[in-house]
């Protein structure tokens, strides 16, 4: 015998050495790279079947991007799941004999990855039942920002500062999130405004409409609209309540612009904006002398 023909039969039988038994089942070295093998096949190609699926099938749909990618993880995580168990049956493994296995690890997914878990079956909430979706724009927390990926475990958010912040699937089902996409891309800012006592409220009322009106960020259609809010301390308050589709991920911008346009018009028309006022009342005692 050559001795590369010996050198592959020492391999063959090492490969064929039993590391360990499942049941009937006796598990070798050759069936732990077969199992990995296999499972990256199943990775790679639920990957495929994912990109094809939301890149070509589901573009030709009406489906918007965030329910292309949300149908596209799902696909992805059914086809693994089945796969795994394809692999399984392939290798002869009964999967009864996994039982103390499985409860073992049931333990120890209760203790030390409850977390984990809970953000996993969050993640298939979200992507069923789409309470948010890829290109929203959200608040959770302290978290402001689009979406731009929605994983098994977390959820990617980016800021207008160009930050991408990981956040826990499990939050978006356990807080209160504010999703300024999920009637449509229309929406309703609010600008508050305080005027001196002693201006005209019908001017300032005409200048907040004006100032919405030449804005080009600003809706027409429905019409902006101000309402006269209370008299304060200092001043009468005044609210612009102006609609938008175009900087809805940029409400600073818009809010910004509408103020700077506001100051400019009350200069013009010499309307005062107030600032606290106090009075001061000085008691002399009767007594004292000067």
């Amino acid at each position: 015998m050559r001795p590369s023909a010996l050198w592959l039969d020492n391999i063959r039988t090492w490969l064929k050495i039993p590391l360990l038994k499942l049941g009937d089942s006796s598990i070798t070295l050759w069936d732990i790279l077969t199992f990995f093998i296999l499972l990256f096949l199943i990775l790679f190609v639920a990957g495929k079947i994912r990109s094809w699926l939301v890149n070509h099938l589901l573009s030709k749909t009406k489906l918007d991007h965030g329910g292309r990618q949300a149908v596209g993880a799902v696909t992805r995580y059914v086809i693994i799941f089945i796969g795994f168990l394809v692999i399984l049956q392939t290798m002869k493994i009964n999967l009864t004999t996994l039982n103390v296995i499985a409860g073992t690890l049931g333990i120890g997914i209760g203790f030390g990855l409850q977390n984990v878990a809970s953000n996993f079956i969050s993640g298939l909430i979200i992507l069923l039942e789409r309470p948010i979706k890829i290109g929203d724009r959200i608040e959770v927390g302290k978290v402001e920002g689009d979406v731009i990926e929605i994983g098994a475990r977390s959820t990617t958010v980016v800021t207008n500062d160009n930050i991408a912040i990981i956040v826990p699937n499990s939050k978006f089902i356990t807080e209160n999130v504010v999703n300024w996409m999920y009637t449509g891309a229309r929406v309703r800012f609010r600008v508050p405004i305080s005027v001196a006592y002693g201006s005209d409220v019908r001017l300032v009322e005409k200048l907040l409409l004006e100032v919405a009106q030449e804005n080009p960020d600003v809706l027409l259609d429905p019409p902006p609209v101000v309402r006269f809010l209370e008299f304060g301390d200092n001043g009468m308050l005044f609210e612009l309540r102006p609609w938008s589709t175009s900087l809805v991920h940029r409400k600073g911008k818009l809010i910004s612009s509408i103020n700077f346009a506001i100051h400019d018009k009350f200069k013009e028309h010499q309307i005062e904006t107030p600032f606290p006022q106090r009075v001061l009342h000085i008691r002399r005692d009767a007594n004292e002398s000067f």
